[in-house]
């Protein structure tokens, strides 16, 4: 098993920037992708960000390229997602998940989620 702990989120001011982690542990998968997904009320779970194992390849979502970044370090088995210029509309839970596949910006590719991690941004 494969258990992914989401932290850094809170409740933030419009311009502000926050970063999220995600740490795993458990069985140890081999060149594994993780990927940033969110969740809005009343809303679909949607793609935001993922990298590949190489980190060499990073994916984002169009409404927060050049806002956001992911990064990963395989040696401490965490995915972080930086978060500048935040908007009240990338208010979610926030969302990380490891896949073995390469169809990285769709959620039904992921085998292991994370619990989430409330990003509020006020106006």
């Amino acid at each position: 098993q494969v258990q992914l702990v989401e932290s850094g989120g809170g409740l933030v001011q419009a311009g502000d920037s926050l970063r999220l982690s995600c740490a795993a542990s458990g069985r140890t998968l081999s060149r594994y992708a993780m990927g940033w997904f969110r969740q809005a009320p009343g809303k679909e779970r949607e793609f935001v960000a993922a990298i590949t194992w190489s980190g060499l390849s990073t994916f984002y979502a169009d409404s927060v390229k050049g806002r956001f970044i992911i990064s990963r370090d395989n040696a401490k088995n965490t995915v972080y997602l930086q978060m500048n210029s935040l908007k009240p509309e990338d208010t979610a839970v926030y969302y990380c998940a490891v896949t073995v596949g390469n169809w990285y910006r769709d959620s039904a590719a992921y085998d292991y989620w994370g619990q989430g991690t409330q990003v509020t941004v006020s106006s």
